[in-house]
Order: structure tokens, then sequence, then C-alpha cells
């Protein structure tokens, strides 16, 4: 994120993915990224640092014009950290593969999928040879392959837990979507899988390496909103398809919640710096939809923080699309609208500007650009890999949110308010630096 004023001054078996649903029914500073080498033993090891290849262009415009930046530095493409993509739905093909054409110090370099004619086709997108592509009962072949230093695991949630323990057993280092998993005890035995084998373990909050989001989290840690006393947040679409896994309580672990309500709850922890101490939840799960045979169609909650926070949170898999977070300080309100999406987010804040007689309500829209998210989440991890350093979103994070949605689960099937005990350790790692 570009430097910007935050004040008006300026601005157990394995089966096929495929059958297995059909059963079911930021970075530190660039500077270093070069020098250290990957562990288990990886050929990606990178001899110059990023920063000699990075091309500052002369300014041509006046002063009264923003500066212009040439994009980078990246690292070249033989010394990147390879990454094998696991799975490959919506979000590995839409989103994910094709990040990696923004990424500065990640490549893909192998892919694992049920169906290995789709494989292959990917492959041929990406430059990827047909010798790195494999399926999951012979998934220990990553092990072997050259170049493979991580593991990016884009599954449904139920499977998480089988291939982060996998994958640490063979010694990859992992990047695994959220939810982190279907239960805490599972976000428990995976956390300490990948303490046992010493390999990296990073839940993609994309959210968090957002530049929009991390304004805003600089605003309030810089006490731009005054004292943060609401949250308000609704993030929902509405779901067709009743045979997708999204709806199969196996795989998804529950509804809209996990899916896409974790946004607001994640939101809610990241932005604040706090952890709630309580949550209240209704949930609603028609009996008429066949969507929602298993898992709920709505749910709205809030959490209760120790300073006094309120954060309010709706989210349903059964309305139009809506997306949307708004805080509330005691000097300040800001807000993005839409929010949580993968571009196209919009940001703005109102406070008081001006004296005395003049003083008025002022409404600011800065200038933030927009940056591919899981690009910035995958540079992330290869740049906590290449130096040994601790993930900003390490799986502390998941099992957090994973242990407020029980409580949120809880709260609704009893009605009544469930108090939630502060964490033990520190749920994230290192502060991101200003600018990735």
């Amino acid at each position: 994120m570009d430097k910007q004023e935050l004040s008006p001054a300026g601005t157990s078996e394995t089966v096929s993915r495929r059958s297995f649903l059909r059963a079911a029914t930021g970075t530190v500073a660039a500077t270093t990224l070069a020098t250290g080498a990957i562990a288990q033993g990886s050929s990606a090891t990178a001899t110059i640092p990023p920063q000699q290849n990075y091309v500052d262009l002369s300014q041509i415009h006046g002063e009264t014009e923003t500066e212009e930046h040439a994009p980078g530095p990246s690292l070249p493409k033989d010394t990147r950290v390879g990454y094998a993509i696991v799975g490959l739905g919506r979000l590995s093909i839409n989103q994910i593969l094709p990040a990696f054409g923004a990424s500065k110090y990640a490549k893909a370099i192998a892919l694992v999928s049920g169906d290995r004619a789709k494989a292959q086709k990917v492959a041929a997108q990406y430059g990827i040879p047909e010798s790195n592509i494999t399926d999951y009962a012979h998934f220990e072949r990553l092990a072997q392959m050259p170049g493979v230093d991580a593991i990016y695991i884009v599954l449904p949630d139920g499977m998480h837990k089988e291939f982060v323990l996998r994958s640490a057993k063979i010694g990859k280092h992992i990047l695994c979507e959220k939810p982190m998993a279907n239960s805490a005890a599972d976000c428990e035995a995976m956390i300490e899988a990948c303490n046992r084998a010493n390999v990296k373990l990073m839940i993609a909050y994309r959210q968090q390496y957002e530049p929009m989001n991390r304004y805003l989290k600089k605003m309030v840690a810089d006490g731009k909103l005054g004292k943060l006393k609401s949250i308000l947040s609704t993030n929902s679409q509405n779901t067709g398809d009743p045979s997708q896994w999204r709806l199969k309580k196996a795989l998804a672990g529950g509804g809209a919640l996990p899916d896409v309500g974790i946004y607001c709850l994640n939101a809610a922890r990241f932005l604040s710096g706090e952890e709630p101490d309580e949550v209240h939840a209704t949930i609603y799960q028609p009996k008429d939809d066949p969507r929602f045979a298993e898992v709920e169609a709505r749910c709205s909650f809030t959490a209760h923080f120790p300073s006094g926070l309120i954060a309010t949170c709706v989210t349903g898999y059964d309305v139009h699309r809506s997306a949307m977070l708004r805080l509330e300080g005691s000097d300040a309100w800001a807000e993005m609208s839409p929010a949580f999406g993968y571009h196209g987010s919009k940001f703005r804040y109102s406070m008081l500007t001006g004296e005395g007689s003049e003083k008025k309500d002022t409404t600011f829209e800065p200038n933030i650009e927009d940056k591919d998210q899981f690009a910035l989440e995958m540079d992330h991890f290869a740049t906590c890999v290449r130096n040994n350093i601790q993930p900003h979103t390490p799986g502390e994070e998941g099992l957090q949110d994973q242990r407020i949605i029980e409580a949120i689960y809880k709260s609704a099937a009893t009605g009544r308010t469930v108090k939630i005990a502060a964490p033990t350790k520190p749920t994230r790692g290192p502060a991101l630096p200003e600018k990735i």
C-alpha cells in the first residue's frame, strides 16, 4: 500500500476430490527476500536481491501531479518460491492461478486434481509441465517434484485437515484457504502437525493483505476514528445448485456463516485489534428449501469486545449479493461498500473539519490503489518461507475464528449469550510493513 496521509489535510482413506464430493452429495522488506535459502532443500535460491532489478523512472509530470513509480522489484522466475496448487475449482481457476501474473516472488509449478484432463488444460495455460500434475491418491509425489516449496490447499473445508497433515508429513510449507477447518479440534491438530514437522502454516485471509483494509486498520490504530464504538457488516449472496459442496455440512462445516460470514467476523477482529469475549446469535434454516437441508441459510450475531466495542454482523445464502463494512468511532466513521470482494471495493470516511463557525462534516474518498489480493498473500508467504519468519496470518488466526464460529452456533442453538475465553497466545504474526 502506498503511504498516504490519514487526515483531512491529505488524503484417513484418500479419495479424489470429485468422488469425495459425490459421496458427500506484505511482506517484510523486499530487500531481505533474496538472502535466505528455502527450507526442505529447495532448488530455488535467489542470487540477486530484488531491489537490484528495480527500474526507477524519471518524473515527467509537474509538482502538482502524483509521482509515477514503476512496478516491482520482482525476482527472476527461476528464483521464485514454487507453489503446488491443490484443487482446481473456481477459486483456483478464476483467481489464484491468474494472480501469479501479478506476483513478484511466487510462481505456480505443480497441480493436484482428481480430473487429469482439466489439469492438463490448466497446466498448458500456465507453462506447468505435465510431469508436475498428480492426483489426490498420489499427492505425496509432490515431495519429489523439483521446485515445489509450498503447497496452496484450495479444497472444501472438510478436506483441509487431511491435506495439511499430508503436506506437513512430506515437509512442505502450507498456505491453506479459510475457513481453516470444520472444528477447532481439527485446527489444533493441523497446527501441531506443522510445528512437529517444522513447516510453516498460513491461512489465506486475503483481506488482511488488501490495501483498503490495511489503510482502515491504520486509521483505527492511529486514533483517526477516535474510540471505536461499533462495527456493522454484512456479507451475503444467493446460493444456487443444492448439490454443491458448500451446502453439505461434512464438507463445508456449516452454511453462510463459515463461508462468507467469516469475513465479517475476521474483519471485526483484525481492524479493532481486539478479541470478542462473548457472542449472541440467531440462525435461520428453512424447512421448505432443498438448499438448506443440512446448513443454515442465514445467521446474524453480535460480538462484544472488552473495550465496549460491539460488532453486529449478518450473513446469508438466500439473499441478493450484499457486502458492506462500517466502523463507527467517537470522532469519525469509515466504511467500505461494497466490501470483501476480490476487487472493486470502495472506501470513504467522514469526520468534522474546520474551526469555529466553519466546522462541518466532511467526507473523504482516499485514492487507494487496487491490488491483486491473492498475489499479495502468496508473495507474503513466499517471503516467510524464504526468510524463515512467521506468517502474519498463521494457523492460530484460523483457530481463533473457528473457536468463535463454534460459540456462535452454540448461542444460536441455546438462545443464550456464550462467553469466549481469550486466546492463550497471539493469533497473528509480525505486523506487515506499511508498503507491500
